[in-house]
């Protein structure tokens, strides 16, 4: 392995840098530099002995480094490193916090030039100054330095924070308060650790490919499903922990029940079916992703706007997809896409769709738990703890009608017994149990709901979170004398509670940090790499088309495609009637903030000025 190389910037008198190189082994390299010149630091009997110990150490001293243009200062081969310290930056004598901020952002941008990819950049600020709830007491925001924004502007993200301790490097004295030989009150100080964030760029709809019977189609995913289609979270060898809970679930139910598993590879629905459509997922179908299956008679390789993939990565798609009728065109609309070779399909919105194929099949066994997994899509306000794509497993429980009772109070006190003993998993030796479950019978009479009450999410308050259903039915044609009992699980859900992660985008990132937290066979809770990203505010008002009528969960899903999963919040503000016009008006307020990324206040207002163009096109409104 390579030495570690360390950068220090911005030192006053090489306290720091020298006594942290007497810490380290001899495999470390160290740089030390500050802005000023050999001449500046003559007087500065402190700073001479210091620099004569690094001289002696073989540290490589530097003068004259901006820190805002690094990369001024190191040739190609002299970059990559591992880590990059700034303690206690100021701009000098009374620098106001614009100025500071300014300082940090432009610190950040040069970074990005010469730290190793894995590196990091300690900056270590006084208390109050970062921003962030790290601080006690914390500032307001605009009176801080806005350390996590700032780093944001040089594509940081800031994974760690713990006081600064003089203690750690003896010998250390920070002077250099307003430009004077004065030392920083460094009590309540904070040392902030920042990474790379993953490139936050405008991801396209990825083109996939697919074959029904002897004829290809090709498609692109939703705008508001970027990045989350074919994922395979629950193919084996994923370590992902939604596979992870779905597999201790079902294997805590089967010491109860004998199970059958089941593949979730079914075929399309026929067209203008509705044998499927029950009371229970009606609801969930005029939710659906609706998209166009168009002929393609082109090789994988010629796609444009997505990625090539293996065929049986494809296959996998069949089982997302059911084949039915929009609600939403008439019959003209449809032969206009039959000429042109269009057929439209839906993403399946729950796995209660297949239910009818499960218990009318030849290998269907009453008395056995039959399982059926995978993802499911459908359009949802953005709040919280709703998400357009989740994983859902679907237990599946068919016995004699004359034995119901004892079938559902069986089935439930396990499933009770099996999500308690996930949700203790992460608790530490000595704590009472954060999360309870309870099963609320529905006014029907004859369904659940599976409610879960929470503290796992740093909260006082504890937040009731509705991970599942179960629903009893005797529908089926076939088996007469039975009664059918389906459990649907919400995994994601589950898997937030059990390993306490508090967004639900972070389950669908790409970056493999995330993955580090989850070891096999283990249970810990989960630790975030992006600490206290910050959130940016835009309203938006315009006037409805008096002709349509205004779809509040379109409105939603554009935020949602458009903002690439960033508007955390869409909050109803006021309706205005013109007094003479009549015509009406809304106003709402987006809040925009990333769990993995980096986020600008420049890249927040391109997707806001963005959104007010989508809208205007896809909901007829007209902005103010």
């Amino acid at each position: 392995m390579a030495p570690r190389r360390l950068l220090l910037v911005g030192e006053g008198n090489f306290s720091f840098a020298a006594a942290l190189s007497e810490t380290l082994d001899a495999s470390a390299r160290v740089t030390a530099t500050c802005l000023q010149r050999p001449a500046d630091l003559a007087r500065d009997p402190v700073a001479g002995e210091n620099l004569q110990r690094l001289r002696e150490r073989g540290t490589e001293v530097r003068f004259g480094v901006d820190c805002t243009r690094l990369a001024d200062a190191f040739e190609l081969h002299q970059r990559e490193f591992d880590r990059i310290y700034f303690n206690f930056p100021h701009c000098g004598r009374k620098a106001g916090v614009a100025k500071n901020r300014e300082l940090l952002a432009k610190f950040f941008q040069s970074c990005k030039d010469v730290l190793a990819e894995e590196g990091e950049v300690h900056v270590a600020l006084c208390r109050g100054q970062g921003g962030t709830p790290a601080d006690k007491p914390m500032r307001e925001w605009h009176n801080s330095w806005q350390v996590v924004a700032m780093a944001a502007l040089g594509g940081f993200i800031l994974s760690d924070v713990h006081p600064f301790s003089c203690e750690v490097v003896p010998g250390y004295k920070c002077t250099g308060y307003r430009s004077q030989d004065k030392s920083f009150h460094v009590e309540g100080a904070l040392n902030h650790i920042f990474t790379r964030s993953l490139p936050f760029e405008g991801s396209q709809p990825r083109i996939f490919r697919i074959k029904l019977g002897d004829q290809w189609f090709s498609f692109a995913e939703p705008d508001a499903l970027v990045g989350k289609l074919n994922r395979g979270f629950l193919e084996a060898p994923s370590c992902h922990p939604i596979r992870t809970i779905n597999e201790k679930l079902i294997a805590e139910l089967g010491k109860a029940f004998p199970l059958q598993r089941l593949k979730c590879s079914f075929p399309f629905l026929p067209e203008g079916s509705t044998s499927v459509l029950t009371s229970w997922n009606c609801d969930s179908l005029s939710a659906a992703f609706w998209i166009s299956l168009c002929e393609d008679n082109s090789n994988s390789e010629s796609l444009t706007g997505g990625t090539t993939q293996d065929m049986e990565d494809f296959l996998v798609l069949f089982s997302e997809f059911s084949l039915l009728k929009d609600p939403g065109r008439d019959s003209k609309e449809e032969a206009h896409e039959e000429i042109y070779g269009q057929t439209k399909v839906c993403l399946r919105p729950s796995l209660l769709v297949h239910v009818q194929a499960v218990i009318q099949g030849p290998d269907f066994l009453p008395g056995s738990l039959h399982v059926l997994s995978g993802p499911v899509f459908r359009k949802c306000h953005i709040l919280p703890f709703t998400m357009p794509a989740f994983h859902e497993t679907l237990f599946i429980l068919g016995f004699n009608k004359n034995l119901k009772d004892g079938y559902l109070q069986s089935l439930l006190d396990h499933l009770k017994g099996a999500l308690d003993s996930l949700l203790i998993q992460t608790l530490l030796e000595g704590s009472k149990l954060s999360s309870s479950v309870e099963f609320v019978f529905q006014p029907n009479g004859k369904d659940y709901i599976i409610n879960v009450k929470s503290h796992n999410f740093g909260s006082d308050c504890a937040k009731d979170l509705i991970i599942g259903s179960v629903t009893t039915s005797v529908t089926s044609i076939i088996h007469k004398d039975q009664c059918f009992m389906f459990v649907s699980m919400n995994l994601d859900l589950l898997a937030m509670l059990v390993w306490g992660i508090s967004d639900w985008r972070m389950l669908w990132t790409f970056d493999h940090r995330f993955l580090k937290n989850f070891v096999p066979g283990k249970i810990e809770p989960f630790k975030s790499y992006s600490l206290y990203p910050p959130c940016y505010v835009h309203d938006i008002s315009f006037w409805l088309d008096e002709k349509k009528e205004f779809d509040e969960l379109e409105f939603h899903t554009v935020a949602r495609a458009v903002s690439q999963d960033t508007v955390i919040s869409i909050q109803f503000l006021s309706r205005f009637q013109h007094p003479k016009t009549q015509q009406v008006s809304l106003c709402y307020r987006l809040t925009y903030q990333t769990c993995d990324k980096a986020l600008t206040p420049q890249q927040v207002a391109s997707m806001q000025s963005r959104f007010r163009k989508e809208i205007q096109q896809r909901l007829h409104v007209t902005p103010r």
